[in-house]
């Protein structure tokens, strides 16, 4: 076989081609190009990291201020609370106060009616009592004859009155 004798006249022009080929890529490559590469994502990991670092620290200032807003939240629930609170305890005693008015001013125009009533109640009784001391007084006259005084006939007209 021919192949095989040639192996020798060849075989150390293509272990120099060889060497001469991978020592040109790895120097190109791999002193070229891999840095280059490798400082590109070193810089990408490093912006990474930083804007992770950056969106914690952004959470925990989010946290920070959510966590003041509620405390404050709270304050202002207190305060509006007890502003309602007090509001309404004013306004309770306010309808008291004008509750209590006008009970006073009911009661006293109920006193001054049932005293009116008592005053008309007595002014009629007393004007039945003299018409009926004339009634009776005329139809005692009438019937039999006889002139009675006032004064019986008003007697008379009271002691009936007291019975019925």
């Amino acid at each position: 076989m021919p192949q095989i004798a040639q192996i020798a006249d060849t075989y150390a022009s293509q272990i120099f081609w060889l060497l001469l080929t991978f020592g040109f890529v790895f120097f190109v490559i791999g002193l070229g190009m891999v840095p280059k590469v490798q400082g590109t994502a070193d810089a990408r990991d490093a912006k990474i990291s930083g804007d992770l670092d950056a969106a914690k620290a952004a959470f925990a200032r989010a946290d920070e201020a959510e966590a003041d807003y509620k405390v404050r939240d709270a304050a202002n629930r207190s305060t509006a609370q007890a502003v309602v609170a007090k509001a309404k305890a004013d306004a309770a005693k306010a309808s008291e106060t004008q509750l209590a008015a006008a009970d006073a001013e009911a009661a006293a125009k109920i006193a001054a009616a049932e005293a009116r009533i008592r005053a008309a109640s007595d002014a009629a009784l007393a004007q039945i009592e003299t018409v009926a001391a004339d009634a009776a007084r005329d139809m005692v006259a009438r019937i039999s004859g006889v002139e009675a005084s006032d004064e019986a006939a008003r007697n008379a007209v009271k002691a009936a009155l007291a019975h019925g």
